[in-house]
């Protein structure tokens, strides 16, 4: 990871501001922006690049080895070192993370009121760097051959806890380091409840079969859901996964580059409408996903901003029939300039699993 580029590229973002530091204090902006990946840490950033770590002693080591190039101090006061180093700079803080309690101690060593820094961090994270790409695509690749193998059975008679649990085993055999979120194992009626807990239902015959899961790759994290049915599909059951395949193949093919995030949320309920189904479809339609399952940029009718080169984001649109099942079908994408490259090509036609 080339952290001393996204530096530079932050400290681009900060000289357009009217600020000359940006006080980072979200933990997962810290590890973009030094690479440190310990729990307890804030940094600091100027319109020149230069960073500073500021952590515990618990992490001495740990940080001077992570973040070469990066001054390390130590202390438990971490805003109130950051600010004593230029108490009368104009700071810029990430006030849609920070407390109202961390802000007042850290303005209090201050000679002037910091500003808003806005989500400065969080819209550079939107364009992954080379490296990230490929740890997001062997997230991806571990996930779909441990779902497949789940997919050889048996299933029916298993408990939706024991699949789930058995998928994360595998994907951590496969080399995950863990898990990017709990796994959703939802059979039957369960499937229309879009972020169920896998219980100790048994899987039968004739049940839809929704897993939304991914793996953990060095902070990096894949999100993927397929539905498939146990046994022979209902009609019902065909017809709500067509709806489904087809508006997912739609928002899929409209990833690209300068394309909004607003257009392929309106063209995808656009396409579930022409069937009746928009009142059935209650979850967002895709995230963007990196050291974090859900960041920016999100699909929605408000959302601002144009999908640009490697930004990789979820397209999971689902309809759900409360009391009798739900289909979801998602995939982990990268926008290139050549067009979406879906990062977990498992099969999303309709299969019937014996």
């Amino acid at each position: 990871m080339d952290f001393a580029a996204r530096r530079l590229r932050a400290a681009e973002a900060l000289a357009a501001t009217e600020a000359d530091r940006l006080l980072v204090t979200p933990l997962v902006n810290v590890r973009w922006l030094t690479g440190f990946t310990g729990s307890n840490a804030v940094a600091t950033l100027t319109t020149d690049g230069t960073a500073v770590l500021l952590t515990d002693g618990r992490y001495r080591d740990q940080a001077q080895a992570e973040c070469p190039g990066v001054e390390v101090m130590v202390g438990r006061d971490l805003e109130g070192m950051a600010a004593t180093t230029a108490a009368d700079a104009r700071w810029a803080v990430e006030t849609h993370e920070m407390t109202v309690d961390t802000h007042r101690q850290f303005v209090a060593y201050l000679t002037q009121e910091p500003i808003a820094s806005g989500r400065l961090i969080e819209t550079l994270r939107v364009v992954k760097d080379v490296d990230e790409v490929e740890l997001l695509r062997r997230a991806c690749e571990i996930s779909v051959a441990a779902l497949m193998a789940i997919w050889e059975g048996p299933l029916v008679g298993r408990t939706e806890r024991e699949v789930a649990r058995d998928l994360e085993r595998r994907m951590v055999d496969l080399g995950a380091d863990g898990v990017a979120f709990d796994t959703i194992c939802a059979a039957g009626e369960n499937s229309a409840i879009p972020h169920h807990q896998p219980s100790d239902r048994e899987l039968r015959r004739g049940d839809l079969l929704k897993i939304d899961f991914g793996a953990l790759v060095a902070g990096y994290h894949a999100d993927c859901t397929r539905t498939v049915v146990l046994g022979a599909a209902a009609d019902w059951q065909r017809e709500i996964h067509a709806a489904v395949l087809q508006a997912q193949s739609l928002g899929v093919s409209m990833l690209r580059t300068d394309v909004t995030p607003a257009e392929i949320d309106a063209a995808v309920r656009a396409d579930l409408e022409t069937g009746g189904w928009t009142e059935h479809f209650t979850t967002g339609l895709g995230h963007g996903v990196g050291l974090q399952i859900h960041e920016d940029p999100f699909f929605g009718p408000h959302q601002t901003g144009r999908l640009t080169d490697r930004t990789v984001v979820t397209m999971e649109p689902g309809i759900y029939l409360v009391g009798r099942g739900g289909v979801r079908i998602e995939d982990t994408v990268c926008v290139t300039p050549n067009g979406p490259e879906v990062l977990t090509p498992a099969p999303t036609n309709l299969l019937e699993i014996g």
